[in-house]
C-alpha cells in the first residue's frame, strides 16, 4: 500500500476515534444520566482532567486532518506504484499535468518528490502530537480506573471508596455495592474509563504506525528523486 493511502486511512480512523472519545468523556460528567453530581462537584477528579475531551479528542483532530489531507501521488511517488507515470506534478498537487503512461518530464520530477517527502515528514510531526494526546488519554483513564469513583458510602461520606485497593475492586464486583450514590456509578466509571483507555490505545498505535509510515514515505521519496531519472 502506498504510504499516503495508508496515512489517509489512519486519518479517517483517528477522526472517528476522537469523536468517540469526546462522547465518552462527556458522559462521565453525568453519572446515571443525572446532572446534579457535576454541579455539586461529586465527580472523580480524573474526570476533570479532560482526557477524552482534550487528549484523545480535540488534540487528535490535528493529526487526523493532516493525514487525510495528504494528496495521493501516482508519479512513482510510491516507489513502484502500479499507476506510476500516469500523472506528474510540480509543487502543490493542485498543479497537475496529465502525461502519457510510463513517461515523466525531467524538470518536474525532482520538485515533485521534494514536495512529496516534505508532506510525509510533516505528517510525522503531526503523529507525534497524536502520540502525546493519546498517551495522555491512556494514562488518565488508567489512573481513573485504578482509583475508582467518588461516591457516597454506607456511612454517608463522600470519598474514594476503592482508592486503597490498587485496582483490585475491578475484579471483585461484589464490593461495588459499597457505593450508595450515585447509583451504578462504579459501572458507569469503569465502562467509560475502559472505553477511553481502549480508544486512546488504538489512537496511540495508529499514530505510531504513521510515524514509521511517514519516515518510510519521506525517505523513499527522497531516494527516488535521487536515483530515478526522467523515465518511470
Amino acid at each position: 500500500m502506498c504510504p499516503r493511502r495508508c496515512a489517509r486511512c489512519a486519518g479517517h480512523s483517528l477522526l472517528w476515534l476522537a469523536v468517540l472519545c469526546l462522547v465518552a468523556n462527556v458522559l462521565l460528567y453525568f453519572p446515571n444520566g443525572e446532572t446534579r453530581y457535576a454541579a455539586e462537584g461529586h465527580l472523580s477528579r480524573f474526570v476533570w482532567f479532560f482526557s477524552g475531551l482534550a487528549g484523545g479528542g480535540a488534540l487528535m483532530f490535528l493529526p487526523a486532518f493532516v493525514f487525510i489531507g495528504l494528496e495521493e501521488d501516482d508519479c512513482c511517488g510510491c516507489c513502484g506504484h502500479e499507476n506510476c507515470g500516469k500523472r506528474c506534478a510540480v509543487g502543490p498537487p493542485a498543479l497537475v499535468v496529465e502525461m502519457v503512461p510510463g513517461r515523466c518530464p525531467g524538470p518536474l520530477w525532482p520538485h515533485f518528490h521534494s514536495f512529496s517527502s516534505s508532506q510525509m515528514l510533516s505528517s510525522v510531526l503531526a503523529a507525534l502530537i497524536g502520540i502525546a494526546g493519546s498517551g495522555y488519554c491512556v494514562i488518565v483513564a488508567a489512573l481513573g480506573l485504578a482509583e475508582g469513583p467518588l461516591c457516597l458510602n454506607s456511612l454517608g461520606q463522600w470519598n474514594y471508596t476503592f482508592a486503597n485497593t490498587d485496582g483490585q475492586y475491578l475484579l471483585d464486583t461484589s464490593t461495588w455495592s459499597q457505593c450508595v450514590e450515585p447509583k451504578h456509578v462504579v459501572e458507569w466509571n469503569v465502562s467509560l474509563f475502559s472505553i477511553l483507555l481502549a480508544l486512546g490505545g488504538i489512537e496511540f498505535i495508529l499514530c505510531l504506525i504513521q510515524i514509521i509510515n511517514g519516515m518510510i514515505g519521506g525517505i523513499c521519496g527522497y531516494c527516488c528523486s535521487r536515483r530515478q531519472r526522467y523515465d518511470c
